[in-house]
């Protein structure tokens, strides 16, 4: 049987820090199951596609439909060996779900790896886990991890910051660096 990760994702999650860590923990052989609150599987959510054209924030742009693939009212963390938040616009309302909320905090309570890309720290904000841990996110989510006890770390949009169980990263051009850097919080062995 598969290992599992358990993906939380909402209307307007970011297409690339969504589809990218999907296919590519898929890939890995884990079995990811991306949920949203109030779907189930088989229902879709929205993404939208971020891109830094030069304005003072990122523009946004319809994306792809993204397929759940469980239940979010049958979500048992202890089914999972991680947990991946994705980005884009889908944290700032999911982490108002007193569910979310539980969920993050049963991952970290069992310190089991979590991964959190751009606006993903939102969650981890709202669920109160960041105090003295290193995070870094979407640059205008930095002075939230601040606020609630973390560290921000500023660094290039392609990299990603570790800390203990925790793994984030600013924005999608950091997919390769949060999911490898989350694969080996897994303990997975990828040899070439």
């Amino acid at each position: 049987m598969a290992k599992k990760i358990l993906m939380l994702v909402g209307d307007f999650t970011e297409d690339y820090e969504t589809m990218v860590p999907f296919q590519a923990l898929s890939m890995l052989g884990y079995q990811v199951d991306a949920v949203c609150p109030d779907k189930k599987a088989g229902d879709v959510v929205r993404t939208a596609v971020h891109d830094f054209l030069g304005d003072q924030t990122y523009t946004e742009k319809p994306g792809h439909n993204f397929a759940i693939t469980a239940d979010f009212d049958a979500v048992d963390t202890a089914d999972y060996v991680g947990l991946f938040i994705t980005g884009g616009r889908a944290p700032e309302y999911i982490r108002l779900n007193a569910r979310v909320i539980e969920i993050v905090q049963e991952f970290f309570k069992d310190k089991k790896p979590v991964a959190a890309i751009c606006h993903g720290p939102q969650v981890l904000t709202a669920a109160g886990v960041l105090k003295g841990y290193k995070a870094t996110a979407y640059p205008a989510v930095g002075p939230d991890v601040t606020l609630a006890g973390g560290t921000y770390v500023e660094v290039d949009a392609s990299e990603a910051v570790v800390d203990g169980n925790l793994v984030t990263a600013p924005a999608w051009p950091g997919d390769t660096a949060i999911i490898r850097e989350f694969v080996k919080l897994l303990g997975a062995k990828i040899e070439i």
